[in-house]
């Protein structure tokens, strides 16, 4: 099935890496999109980036921050009445 891409900027960007590359358009979309791919799956998530950052830092999390805070706090966040007082 074609693609059909409308944006001048994707067309300069697959141009310009499918010249770095040595390859054609079609290779070059194929091979970026197979890297992209690569990289989501091997992404660290987010707890572990969180984690990671912790150890690098040396910060020991209270066992209370662990525990999720209970709906009232967002809910005062978020409440009306606090936009009228200011």
């Amino acid at each position: 099935m074609p693609i059909n891409v409308n944006n001048p900027e994707a067309d300069a960007l697959t141009r310009k890496f499918a010249a770095l590359a040595g390859v054609g358009i079609t290779e070059a979309i194929v091979i970026a999109m197979k890297e992209a791919i690569a990289r989501q799956q091997t992404a660290p998530t987010p707890l572990e980036t969180a984690a990671r950052l912790r150890e690098k830092h040396r910060i020991i999390l209270d066992p209370r921050a662990r525990k999720p805070l209970p709906g009232a706090v967002f809910d005062a966040l978020w409440s009306d009445d606090k936009a009228q007082a200011d």
